[in-house]
């Protein structure tokens, strides 16, 4: 049954997206129940900020210099006000219309915590491995079993953020905040959607993007594993 009416606040992190952040505006505007959408311009060098203006983004923040993707998220769900806080990517482009489907289970009371499947596509951008140790790390930490933990698109009642204190700063924000939530008891339920977005490339810039991706996930799965030592799950 679904809850009385709850207001969604949209909060798109962004580096370096103005080619794409435009539509992922318009696109994520448009959802049911969306009463405002943050763009959070973390550093950029190009328009980002500009588009995301020109496209309907109810408040533009912006940082002067690139801080991290955890440190937007944070800054954007600060000034949020939404009972419901929507995380995404800035570069969904159209595709940001099928985050309605993480939205259903919450209003419904179904999940505390919606994150998005991917369609698989047959590309492979790299070898999985940051993928497959956040999965180990997650499953140790928690007991749970979670498909998509890299998942930058999620649906949380804002009493998750609340209660988990914010979201760790790097490249390893979804994996931290997914042992957190489920260690806190917050149900979560991955949905399956078309989304679709940039892939990181097998050139020396995806090297070095994944290299510091899977230094950033070691790190904050170490730091969990110290926090959670001794703790009944």
């Amino acid at each position: 049954m679904r809850s009385p009416e709850q207001n969604v606040s949209v909060i798109i992190p962004a580096y370096n997206e103005g080619e794409r952040i435009g539509e992922t505006v318009r696109s994520a505007r448009a959802l049911e129940g969306v009463r405002e959408l943050i763009v959070v311009d973390d550093g950029s060098r190009d328009d980002t900020a500009q588009r995301a203006e020109a496209a309907g983004a109810t408040h533009v923040l912006r940082s002067e210099r690139n801080e991290g993707k955890g440190a937007a998220m944070n800054r954007g769900g600060a000034a949020s006000r939404g009972d419901i806080l929507l995380f995404l990517d800035g570069d969904l482009g159209s595709s940001a219309a099928e985050a309605g489907k993480l939205l259903g289970p919450i209003m419904n009371g179904d999940a505390d915590v919606t994150l998005a499947l991917f369609p698989s596509t047959g590309k492979r951008g790299g070898f999985g491995t940051a993928l497959k140790l956040a999965r180990w790390g997650i499953r140790h930490l928690t007991g749970h079993t979670v498909t998509a933990p890299l998942s930058g698109q999620r649906a949380m009642r804002r009493e998750v953020m609340e209660k988990i204190g914010g979201f760790a700063s790097g490249y390893a924000v979804e994996t931290g905040m997914t042992v957190d939530l489920l260690r806190a008891g917050f149900r979560l339920k991955e949905i399956p959607t078309q989304m679709t977005h940039k892939v990181t490339g097998r050139d020396l810039a995806g090297f070095r993007h994944r290299g510091r991706q899977l230094f950033h996930i070691s790190a904050v799965l170490l730091r969990k594993f110290v926090q959670y030592r001794g703790r009944r799950r």
